[in-house]
């Protein structure tokens, strides 16, 4: 990854609160970008790995409006990795530009760029800061019942399918800790910001 300015990655289990504490860095400033966010736009009707993704998995992934249907395409991919490395191959170069893009324009004193999948893409060097949001397993797969409407069964196939917590936690070089209550993460996210703001800046 490469921009004028100094890059914290921002990564974390499926539901761990990302979105949360990029908010939160937001607030204070922080250019943030966030793949999730990427991932979503490359992918709305008219674009270039839509297309793509009709052409592999076939217009029974497209909703009648002729947008992406993600349930149907999660359930598709998770249970068949195959499926899973073919998405990927698609979805993958085309983040990367649009995020590169970004980055380029977007300024700072430092970035916050929020990227679930850091560790098993295996970029987690690329980045000046690696920082894990980190909470236990039966609270993601709470939250994530609870967010999108799914079953049991479906969310604990997603989260396995990840990076164990083990290996968020061996990449990072900050945590904070989203099992306790809010205020303690907006206090976490200011120190984070005070430090990165001068070991950053300093080319630390």
């Amino acid at each position: 990854m490469t921009a004028s300015v100094p890059i914290v990655a921002l990564t974390g289990g499926i539901a761990s609160g990302k979105s949360m504490v990029a908010k939160e860095f937001s607030k204070l400033g922080v250019p943030v970008i966030d793949t999730d966010e990427i991932a979503r736009a490359v992918v709305e009707p008219g674009m270039p790995a839509l297309q793509s993704i009709v052409d592999r998995f076939g217009k029974g992934i497209l909703d009648s409006n002729g947008a992406l249907n993600r349930i149907r395409l999660r359930e598709r991919i998770f249970n068949n990795p195959a499926e899973k490395q073919a998405l990927e191959a698609i979805l993958h170069p085309a983040i990367r530009a649009e995020q590169l893009r970004r980055a380029s324009t977007a300024g700072g004193v430092y970035q916050l760029h929020v990227i679930p999948l850091l560790y098993e893409t295996a970029n987690h060097g690329k980045y000046n800061r690696v920082l894990t949001v980190d909470c236990p397993r039966e609270a993601q797969l709470k939250r994530l019942i609870t967010r999108d409407g799914i079953t049991p069964e479906l969310a604990e196939r997603m989260v396995a399918a990840q990076a164990t917590r083990e290996q968020r936690l061996a990449i990072a070089d900050d945590v904070i800790d989203n099992s306790s209550v809010p205020r303690f993460l907006t206090d976490k996210v200011i120190q984070l910001h005070q430090s990165y703001l001068k070991d950053l800046a300093n080319g630390a």
